[in-house]
């Protein structure tokens, strides 16, 4: 282990709300790494500055608005591990701002396969950007690239976490409340709401992210549903005991918790973070499926998410249903991304008063 490893590691051990203020300047989010970081006026803030950048880029003169606004700032896309949405949503954001990107999609074409360390490629692309957005397997590593660039960097940029490793993916669970949020519009907003999380809980990266920001929420309820071995991680339940949300447990099947449900939040099984080949082949998941005929019990005012890639979890038999607004909640990612670069870089003004 090295000094700077070593010295990560205790950074790492703190509480995340001790960590919270290193993600920040002058009292303004710098670096967005974890969702504890956000509370109810940014959310609010994004809703905002979302729905503006949509109605303006409606109209050509509205998009070369926008292409001008960070025109004179560069991205990198840092992408260590596979995505399609996360990572074309946030190409697009960027280029909405006029941002000009840069990208690295496989650790195979850059210098660490010669042997750089993930800080020395992290520093250099710092040198050339002045935005890292970045995926890895790994847990944490969004985390230690925003605390190495603002403590041992001469050019400090934001990092934005775009999934890391089973642990947080925030600015997937910043869309799914801006879908949530649109959804409950006309039915007294997110507050009080049952939102219903099932499937590999205990490894999905959104589930997690998206528990941590119901604390920004008034009167929620949490139902997760899954067999006892994929359900949540006891990390998130103490969190939610320390906010007085309240939850619960179906570990039987789905449809028990269904009826209860203002939101179902289907997610898949993360086999890719099996730790022995075939582990997750070895729970029967089969009573935690939404089925065509389990819409019956879903009511009429719910919603149905889902943060994709999906497999068979959802049966494609619903895509039709109103209900189902999986596809909604994909595109809201581009635009909800957008908002949350022009607010990091404090041009959000600009974009709400045009």
């Amino acid at each position: 282990m090295t000094i700077l490893d070593e010295k990560y590691a205790r950074f790492e051990s703190q509480a995340s709300d001790v960590k919270i203020p290193c993600f920040e300047r002058n009292g303004r989010i710098f670096d967005m790494i974890i969702s504890q970081q956000l509370n109810r006026p940014i959310l609010d803030d994004i809703y905002r500055i979302t729905g503006r950048l949509r109605s303006i880029a409606k109209s050509k003169a509205g998009s070369v608005f926008l292409q001008s606004v960070l025109a004179h700032k560069r991205a990198m896309l840092y992408f260590a591990q596979p995505s399609s949405r996360t990572f074309l949503s946030f190409h697009n954001a960027c280029h909405i701002l006029g941002m000009r990107t840069s990208e690295i999609r496989d650790t195979s074409v850059s210098s660490e396969v010669k042997g750089e360390s993930f800080d020395d490629s992290l520093r250099t692309f710092s040198s050339y950007t002045d935005l890292i957005i970045m995926r890895h397997k790994g847990q944490n590593m969004a985390e230690r690239a925003a605390w190495l660039l603002n403590n041992f960097s001469n050019r400090p940029v934001p990092v934005i976490n775009g999934g890391s490793g089973s642990d947080q993916h925030p600015t997937q669970a910043i869309l799914d409340v801006y879908t949530l949020q649109k959804s409950f519009e006309f039915q007294g907003g997110l507050d009080g709401k049952t939102i219903l999380m099932c499937g590999d809980l205990r490894r999905g990266r959104t589930v997690r992210s998206l528990s941590y920001l119901m604390k920004n929420f008034n009167d929620m309820k949490i139902i997760y549903a899954a067999p006892t071995s994929f359900q949540m991680k006891e990390d998130v339940c103490q969190f939610l005991q320390r906010h007085n949300i309240p939850y619960r447990m179906e570990t039987e099947a789905l449809e028990n918790a269904l009826p209860e449900a203002d939101a179902v939040y289907m997610t898949r099984i993360q086999d890719e973070h099996d730790e022995v080949a075939g582990e997750s082949n070895r729970t029967n998941i089969s009573r935690f499926k939404l089925r065509l005929k389990d819409m019956a019990i879903v009511k009429a005012s719910a919603v149905i998410m889902h943060p994709f890639p999906r497999r068979d979890e959802i049966d494609v038999a619903i895509d039709p249903d109103p209900r189902a607004i999986y596809w909604a909640q994909e595109r809201n990612g581009m635009w909800t991304r957008a908002a949350l670069i022009a607010y990091i870089f404090n041009v959000h003004d600009q974009i709400m008063n045009y």
